[in-house]
């Protein structure tokens, strides 16, 4: 059975609201997974719900219209969404709410792309898949498991806002806990203790303060670092025996591993004075960097027609391990990441349409069609 036709001038918004009303926040991705599935197999696609975490109902999708698995091309994109769930709206042009663009327009787009292709046979159903996945949000953990599904395309196309424009790469991610450890004491008597918070400060201070000295790039810009949370203490009067700061750093060039060494010895330093006699850094302060990590990610960008530029944030693209040698990945959809993860999260109707055109275009260039 092949797809039935969406229209790209209705049908798409009428799958994008359904997607969109159901918060999918990540870890809570169930209830949108399973609208997504049958939503694929009543359109005539065989699909593998692919378990990340069975005990959480989490799992990633993986469709394909036509009667082959193995197909030349797979397009991608993430169902979950950051916090908090904002409710679906569409008023005049503007559709608003969480995950309105970031990242269910991808998946509306891309899904209503196939259809029509496949509909007026443009495009064999036996060329093209989908695989939708979690976790994207919060490290990955669901594309990386996609590479236990032993996918081979020749051609990947990631959805993410990209204002209708191709991507010629984005900056490297890692991410670090830092903890201070402190001695609780009195306030008034704050030498019989040391201050977890202080010694987190200082820490932090450092890295805001390294940040620029690191290598920028022609292409990618600046290295930045963000303080994204920041805990400590217990009450005013009370010296804090424990304080940590979640941060993550945006690579414009080098690896994790230089980005890690800098830091490393960039806080080590800062917090010198409060090693007494005998004590070690990891004495006061621990740093956990919590991935990997990765350094700048070029992509492929040679489709005709289109603008190119970079962005700043990451995607699930270094996540999924390349499977045949020479694979072409491109990074495209509707909508613009300056509003995603915001509380005004938003795009107009006419990007939805736009994006289902941009996706046509580089389908069939892909495929050799045009």
């Amino acid at each position: 059975m092949r797809p039935t036709e969406t229209d790209p001038k209705h049908d798409i918004l009428a799958f994008h609201k359904n997607l969109t009303e159901i918060e999918s926040i990540t870890y809570n991705e169930q209830k949108a997974g399973d609208w997504l599935a049958a939503a694929l197999e009543h359109n005539g696609y065989t699909v593998e719900k692919q378990w990340v975490d069975k005990d959480a109902g989490r799992f990633n999708i993986y469709a394909y219209p036509g009667s082959v698995r193995e197909t030349k091309l797979l397009l991608s994109s993430h169902y979950d969404t950051v916090p908090p769930f904002i409710p679906y709206t569409h008023t005049n042009t503007t559709i608003a709410g969480r995950g309105t663009v970031d990242d269910k327009a991808s998946i509306a787009a891309q899904f209503a792309t196939v259809n029509s292709l496949i509909a007026h046979e443009q495009i064999s159903a036996d060329s093209v898949a989908l695989l939708f996945v979690v976790g994207e949000e919060t490290g990955g953990d669901g594309m990386r498991a996609a590479n236990r599904l032993n996918l081979k395309p020749e051609t990947i196309v990631f959805g993410e806002p990209t204002e209708g424009k191709l991507v010629s790469g984005h900056k490297g991610n890692l991410g670090l806990k830092v903890t201070a450890k402190g001695k609780a004491a009195h306030s008034g008597y704050p030498w019989l203790g040391r201050s977890a918070n202080e010694v987190l400060t200082r820490a932090l201070a450092a890295l805001m303060e390294l940040g620029p000295k690191l290598p920028r790039s022609e292409k990618y810009g600046v290295t930045t670092i963000n303080l994204g949370r920041i805990e400590g203490g217990v009450a005013a009067n009370v010296i804090a025996s424990s304080a940590e700061a979640e941060v993550a750093v945006r690579i414009a060039t080098g690896t994790p591993e230089e980005i890690k060494e800098e830091i490393t010895h960039a806080v080590h330093h800062a917090i010198e004075t409060f090693l007494d006699d005998g004590m070690e850094p990891k004495d006061v302060i621990e740093l956990a960097f919590t991935s990997k990590g990765y350094g700048p990610v070029d992509i492929d960008h040679d489709i005709p027609g289109f603008e190119v530029f970079t962005v700043n944030y990451g995607t699930d693209i270094p996540n999924l391990e390349k499977t045949v040698e020479g694979q072409k990945r491109y990074l495209y959809g509707p909508g613009s990441i300056l509003v995603a993860h915001s509380d005004d999260e938003a795009l107009e109707e006419e990007e939805l349409n736009e994006a289902v055109e941009g996706y046509e275009r580089i389908i069939l260039h892909v495929l050799g069609k045009n």
